[in-house]
């Protein structure tokens, strides 16, 4: 087992693709807020790593798909880790917004 495989840490671009895909899925950006409203992928919520603990008020299902990224994919290591703590059963790391490939969303990207 590799080091990626041990973090959970999958490709940002094919785990987008596999959250359009999947039912009952929630895409979390574990960033902080600033960081989030600078960019982030569109149709993902914003619930930082300090504050996951408020994921239940979004996701209730224990049983929902859940992919996590952040910048570079080592606070989403931790996310996933800690909301399988909480009892969520499918957790996906998909890594870092720093190696995504598609459209982004947030200040960065808005008209002039």
């Amino acid at each position: 087992m590799g080091l990626l495989n041990f973090l959970g840490l999958g490709n940002i671009n094919a785990g987008v693709e596999e959250y359009k895909k999947a039912g009952n899925a929630y895409l979390i950006d574990v960033r902080t807020p600033m960081e989030y409203k600078e960019e982030h992928i569109p149709g993902s919520k914003n619930i930082p790593l300090n504050n996951l603990k408020s994921i239940s008020g979004i996701v209730k299902d224990k049983e929902a798909n859940i992919f996590v990224y952040c910048l570079s994919g080592g606070r989403s290591a931790e996310a996933r880790h800690q909301l399988l703590q909480m009892g969520y059963k499918n957790v996906k790391n998909i890594g870092g917004i720093s190696g995504y490939q598609g459209a982004l969303a947030g200040r960065r990207y808005q008209a002039s």
